[in-house]
C-alpha cells in the first residue's frame, strides 16, 4: 500500500491512525500541500479531486478519507473500527462525520486560503473563523457523547472511526488556539487516544514530512 498525503492534514491524520491501529505497512508519499503539488503533475494525474490522502492498493486509487477508512475496516476487519450492532455503527459514524463533514471543510486549507486571497480577510478574522466553526462542531460532538453511556473512548473501550476523526481535529484546534475548556467526554477520549502507540506514530510530528 502506498499513501499520498500531508503531515498536517487532518483527513490524511485519521487515515494513519487507521493503518497504526490496525498494524499495516505503507509507503509514506508525501504531498506538499502548501507548495501546492497536489495540483501539479504527477500528483493531478493520480487523484481526480487533487485533495489528500489517496491510497494506492492493488492497483487501485482511493480518495476520500471516510471511505479509505472504512475500506480497511472491511479488508482488514482486526481490530473493528465499526461496532458489530447497526445503532451502534450509526452512532460512530455520526460521530465521526460531525467532525468530517461539519467542521473540517469549513476549516481545510483551500478555505482558509480562500478567505485570505480571495476575499483579504485579515489574519485576524480567519482565525476567528476557525475557531467558531470548530468550536461549534466540538459543541455539538461533546452533546452526542453525553448521549452515550460512559465509555473510555468516543464509544466503547476500543478506538473507532469516531477517534480517527477527533485526534487530528483536536490537534488542529490546539493548534489555532481553539478552547476546549468544557469538553470533558471529547477530551477524555482524546487523551485515551494520545497515550496509545497507534495514535503517537501517526501524528504529525512523527511524519517523514514533518516541518518545524
Amino acid at each position: 500500500m502506498k499513501l499520498h498525503n500531508y503531515f498536517r492534514s487532518s483527513a490524511s491524520f485519521r487515515v494513519r491512525i487507521a493503518l497504526e491501529l490496525k498494524g499495516l505497512a505503507y509507503d509514506y508519499v508525501a504531498v506538499q500541500l502548501t507548495k501546492d503539488e497536489h495540483l501539479k503533475a504527477p500528483y493531478a494525474s493520480l487523484s481526480a479531486d487533487r485533495l489528500v490522502p489517496l491510497l494506492e492498493v492493488e492497483g487501485e486509487k482511493l480518495s476520500q478519507s471516510m471511505a479509505i477508512i472504512e475500506y480497511l475496516d472491511e479488508m482488514h476487519p482486526k481490530p473493528a473500527l465499526l461496532p458489530a450492532d447497526a445503532r451502534g455503527r450509526a452512532r460512530v459514524r455520526a460521530l465521526a462525520q460531525t467532525i468530517a463533514c461539519e467542521i473540517h471543510p469549513l476549516n481545510n486549507l483551500r478555505v482558509l486560503r480562500y478567505l485570505a486571497r480571495e476575499l483579504r480577510v485579515k489574519d485576524e478574522e480567519k482565525s476567528q473563523w476557525y475557531r467558531h466553526w470548530c468550536r461549534e462542531g466540538l459543541d455539538a460532538f461533546e452533546r452526542q457523547l453525553a448521549g452515550l453511556p460512559a465509555s473510555v473512548y468516543c464509544h466503547g473501550e476500543t478506538p473507532t472511526l469516531a477517534d480517527c476523526c477527533l485526534v487530528p481535529q483536536i490537534y488542529n484546534a490546539l493548534r489555532f488556539e481553539v478552547s476546549i475548556e468544557g469538553l470533558p467526554r471529547t477530551m477524555a477520549a482524546y487523551h485515551a487516544c494520545m497515550a496509545l502507540p497507534a495514535f503517537q506514530k501517526a501524528q504529525p510530528s512523527s511524519c517523514p514530512d514533518s516541518q518545524a
